[in-house]
C-alpha cells in the first residue's frame, strides 16, 4: 500500500498559533521531500475520510481541550478504524489530562504536580492550603493548554475567592499547583526528543511581571544547550513515559539545582523546529525511520 499520511491539525481561529512558524507546513515539506503523499486535515472536520490514510501524524490539534468530549469520541472512532497513529492513541489519551503529572510524581520523579479538584466536589480551603505550601497558587483546568483559564492567586486571598473557585470546579476539574518563582525569574526549559533521542532545547521566558511563558502572552524563546544533569533527567522521563513516541517535549524548571517536570507534552506540542539547525533534520530522520 502506498503511504498516504494525514497531518492532523485543527480549524485555526488564531487563538493558539499567533506569531508562530506554521509547523504543519514544515512537516508537509518533510513528507514532500521524502516522497510521501499527505494532506493537512482538521481532526474535527466531518468531511474527512480517515480510512483513506495509512497513518495519522498528530501535529496541531490545539483546540482538543475546548472540545474534549468530541475529541475523545474522535479518538474512539480512530481506534475502531485501526489506522496507525503517531503519537499513539494510548499516549494521546493518557497525556490529554494533567492527571498524569500526579502519576509521574507517585513514581518518584521530581514534578510540579499539585492537587486535583475533581469536578463537582466541595472545595476544602484547608485541604488546599495544607497541600500547597507556596504563598502563591496557580489554578488551571485539568484538561487545558496554552495557559487557557489559568490564573494565579495569593494564598491569603484564597478564602475570598472560594465562591469563584467552587463555581469553576462545579463545571470541570481543576489542578492547583504551587507558583514556581524560577519560571518568572529564569524561565521554563523545553527539551525535544524524537523517537526517544534528544534533538534540541529552548528556554521560554515570560514577559515582565507575567508568569505565562507562551509567546502570545509576550514570552520569548531562546535556543539553549541543556546541562548534562538536565538532559539526563529529561531522558529518564521520556524513557519511562514516552518509550514509543515519535516526539516528546519535556517542559520543566530548575529549582535548587534539580530539574522539575512541569509538562510532558506528547499530544500536540509546538516543537520549535526553527530554533536550531539540527531540529528539522532530526525530525525528518525520525519520521523517515517510522514511515519508510
Amino acid at each position: 500500500m502506498t503511504p498516504h499520511i494525514a497531518i492532523v491539525s485543527y480549524f485555526s481561529t488564531g487563538a493558539y498559533d499567533t506569531n508562530t512558524v506554521d509547523e504543519n507546513l514544515l512537516l508537509s515539506s518533510i513528507l514532500e521531500k521524502l516522497g510521501i503523499s499527505h494532506q493537512i486535515v482538521a481532526w474535527s472536520d466531518p468531511a474527512v475520510d480517515w480510512s483513506s490514510f495509512s497513518c495519522l501524524l498528530i501535529k496541531s490539534t490545539w483546540d482538543y481541550f475546548d472540545f474534549y468530549e468530541e475529541f475523545k469520541s474522535w479518538m474512539k472512532a480512530m481506534r475502531k478504524l485501526g489506522v496507525p497513529v503517531l503519537n499513539s492513541l494510548d499516549t494521546l489519551e493518557w497525556n490529554s489530562s494533567k492527571r498524569y503529572l500526579l502519576e509521574i510524581e507517585a513514581k518518584g520523579f521530581p514534578v510540579i504536580a499539585g492537587l486535583i479538584l475533581e469536578k463537582g466536589m466541595e472545595v476544602s480551603t484547608s485541604t488546599v492550603l495544607e497541600k500547597i505550601t507556596s504563598e502563591i497558587l496557580i489554578v488551571k483546568p485539568l484538561v487545558s493548554g496554552g495557559a487557557k483559564n489559568t490564573f494565579k492567586i495569593a494564598k491569603k486571598d484564597w478564602a475570598s475567592n472560594q465562591v469563584k473557585i467552587q463555581n469553576l470546579v462545579n463545571e470541570e476539574a481543576y489542578l492547583v499547583q504551587p507558583f514556581v518563582k524560577e519560571v518568572q525569574e529564569v524561565g521554563e526549559y523545553s527539551l525535544i526528543f524524537f523517537n526517544g533521542k534528544f534533538s534540541h532545547a529552548v528556554l521560554k521566558t515570560p514577559a515582565t511581571e507575567d508568569f505565562r511563558v507562551q509567546h502570545y502572552f509576550g514570552g520569548t524563546i531562546h535556543a539553549i544547550d541543556p546541562t548534562s544533569q538536565m538532559l539526563d533527567s529529561c531522558q529518564k522521563l521520556v524513557a519511562n513515559f514516552g518509550k514509543d513516541s515519535l516526539y516528546a517535549r519535556v517542559d520543566g524548571v530548575v529549582c535548587g539545582g534539580e530539574f522539575y517536570l512541569m509538562e510532558l507534552e506528547m499530544i500536540e506540542p509546538y516543537l520549535f523546529l526553527t530554533s536550531s539547525t539540527e531540529a528539522l533534520s532530526n525530525y525528518e530522520k525520525a519520521i523517515a525511520s517510522r514511515l519508510l
